[in-house]
C-alpha cells in the first residue's frame, strides 16, 4: 500500500499561509529549496487541491524558461512537470504537465490511489489535506517549521473528531531555523 504524506512550510503558530493567502513569510533557503525539489523528484504521485494546483501551474511549468532562473530553479520545474499529479477539483476545467483531473469523489479516489502498486504520495493543499486527514487517509505528516508567528490564516491542521497517535521519525534543522519534523500515524 502506498504512503500518503501532507507536507508543507508552516509557521510556528500552524499556518501554512497568512491572512490572504500571504506566503512572503516562507520563501525558502537554498537548502530547503533543495528538500522541496528532491522530495518532487522522489515523490511517486502528488494530489493537488484546486488553490495549490492553479498557485503551482501557474510559475513552474515554464519557471525555467525565464532569463533569470537559476539551476536549482530550472530543475525544480522539469522534476514538477514530470512528476506524475492528480487534481481533485469541481472547479479546475483543464489539467496539463503530465495531471490528471479528479471530479468525482475525492476521498473514494485518494483511498483507491493508496491501494494501487507505486512509490510514496504527496497530498498539498488544505483543504484537500484536511478531507484527507479527517478521512484517516494520511500516513506521514512532514512540518517545515519556520520561525515566524502569523497569526492567523489558512491551518496545517484541520479540527478532527478524534486523536490520532504519531511516532515522531525525523527531525532536522535546516538553514534559515527551520525546523523539520516527519511524524509517523500510528495505525491500528
Amino acid at each position: 500500500m502506498r504512503t500518503l504524506t501532507y507536507a508543507m512550510n508552516v509557521s510556528l503558530d500552524g499556518y501554512v499561509a497568512a491572512p490572504g493567502g500571504d506566503l512572503g513569510w516562507s520563501v525558502p533557503s537554498d537548502e530547503l529549496f533543495r528538500y522541496w525539489s528532491d522530495r518532487v523528484a522522489a515523490t511517486d504521485l502528488a494530489l493537488y487541491g484546486a488553490g495549490l494546483w492553479r498557485s503551482m501551474s501557474s510559475y513552474w511549468p515554464h519557471a525555467d524558461e525565464q532569463p533569470d532562473a537559476t539551476p536549482a530553479e530550472r530543475e525544480y520545474a522539469r522534476r514538477w512537470r514530470d512528476m506524475p499529479k492528480v487534481v481533485f477539483s469541481s472547479t479546475v476545467t483543464a489539467v496539463d504537465w503530465n495531471t490528471r483531473l479528479v471530479t468525482g469523489d475525492t476521498l473514494a479516489e485518494i483511498a483507491r490511489l493508496k491501494t494501487e502498486g507505486g512509490g510514496p504520495m504527496d497530498i498539498g493543499g488544505a483543504t484537500l489535506a484536511a478531507a484527507a486527514m479527517r478521512a484517516g487517509l494520511v500516513d506521514e505528516y512532514v512540518l517545515l517549521t519556520a520561525p515566524v508567528l502569523v497569526g492567523g490564516g489558512t491551518p496545517f491542521f484541520t479540527t478532527l473528531d478524534a486523536r490520532v497517535a504519531l511516532d515522531l521519525v525525523e527531525t532536522r534543522e535546516l538553514e534559515g531555523d527551520v525546523v523539520l519534523c516527519r511524524y509517523r500515524v500510528q495505525h491500528r
